[in-house]
């Protein structure tokens, strides 16, 4: 029988006959429904989600459940190879029994795994929209949506509007749900509502004034000497980015995208960052090719580069920035996820 992560690895993500929380439901019967163990705060939105988990775990004293991952599986479990092991072994002959999709095995492994270690209070990071995510079977007493941008605008709808609601939807009756503004408070008019972000969600979890605690996450602006790491893949991502990125202009940018992302408006807004691309590719069966991702860039970047293997195009761009040069990979977090590498090193 194969490991619990090579078994993990294995699996679709995907269901085959559409989204539903049925077998999920199921799922988490059979374990004896263990995410009613902790009382939790649910985080929606386009960018950012991880992070702000992360810090809210740590603010509430708590335990966050994140993906997707770059150093490995066992981060969005936030425990460590060994933990992520055992977390998955615990749920794995139900989950068999019903043909649970990968996204429900692991949410399921969290859930039960936070249960296991007398968690009692959880930030809980949604995977594809809200309504029919696998974990949307909480009942949080707090709902924090980051932001809304226009992504899986194939399954979220084509709209802001219409992601904005398949987001809120995981906000029962009773819950706060906390905006980053008021432009879609009108989606949830039976719930108390505040403007704000992942410091007044602490707050109103809590029932207190709190400080924020500081948490960060592999790959999310990630400074690795003259590096910085970032899996900005949306236009909204990216915008983020550059706001914070030290002195951009004069990075050498190395990136890969998803095919289904907005690539048309991602590039121009990576050529700000640096007028040097080396187009590469990640394991993910929707990336862009590298020499097609090189095609589409060249008319916004003086230099573009094709160099697929992302090992080998991250030590192009080194190479190409010189001493005392910067670097910026970015574009997805599978690219980095890859060059994390199996024991969490580039």
């Amino acid at each position: 029988m194969p490991s619990a992560t090579l078994w993990v690895e294995s699996l679709s993500p995907w269901p085959t006959e559409g989204f539903g929380l049925e077998r999920m439901r199921e799922l988490l019967e059979q374990l004896g429904n263990p995410q009613r163990s902790f009382e939790a705060i649910h985080v929606v939105g386009t960018k950012g989600k991880s992070t702000a988990a992360r810090r809210l775990a740590a603010t509430i004293g708590g335990r966050a459940y994140t993906s997707p991952h770059v150093s490995g599986w066992h981060e969005r479990l936030q425990t460590d190879p060994a933990g992520f092991e055992r977390a998955i072994e615990r749920v794995r002959p139900a989950a068999e029994e019903l043909g649970a999709t990968q996204f429900e095995i692991l949410t399921a492994a969290a859930f039960a795994d936070f249960a296991a270690r007398g968690v009692k209070a959880a930030a809980i990071e949604a995977g594809l929209g809200g309504r029919l995510d696998a974990t949307n079977v909480i009942d949080a007493r707090v709902v924090l949506l980051t932001n809304v941008g226009l992504e899986h605008t194939e399954v979220l709808g084509s709209t802001r509007e219409e992601i904005a609601a398949e987001k809120l939807a995981v906000a029962g009756r009773d819950a706060v749900v906390v905006l980053p503004d008021d432009e879609f408070a009108y989606l949830v008019p039976e719930n108390e509502v505040l403007i704000g972000g992942a410091l007044e969600a602490a707050s109103a979890f809590l029932g207190r004034d709190v400080e924020l605690a500081e948490a960060s996450l592999p790959g999310r602006f990630e400074v690795r000497g003259r590096e910085i790491w970032d899996g900005a893949h949306t236009p909204e991502a990216v915008e983020w980015l550059l706001e914070r990125l030290p002195e951009p202009g004069d990075y050498i940018v190395v990136g890969s995208i998803l095919r289904d992302k907005n690539v048309d408006s991602i590039l121009p807004r990576l050529a700000r960052a640096g007028s040097t691309l080396v187009a590469t590719e990640n394991p993910n069966e929707r990336a862009l090719p590298a020499a097609e991702l090189a095609a589409l860039a060249a008319p916004h970047f003086a230099r573009v580069e094709s160099v697929a293997d992302p090992h080998a195009a991250r030590a192009r761009a080194l190479e190409l920035a010189e001493p005392g040069g910067r670097v910026l990979v970015t574009g997805s977090l599978y690219l980095l996820a890859e060059l994390y590498g199996e024991h969490g090193n580039p």
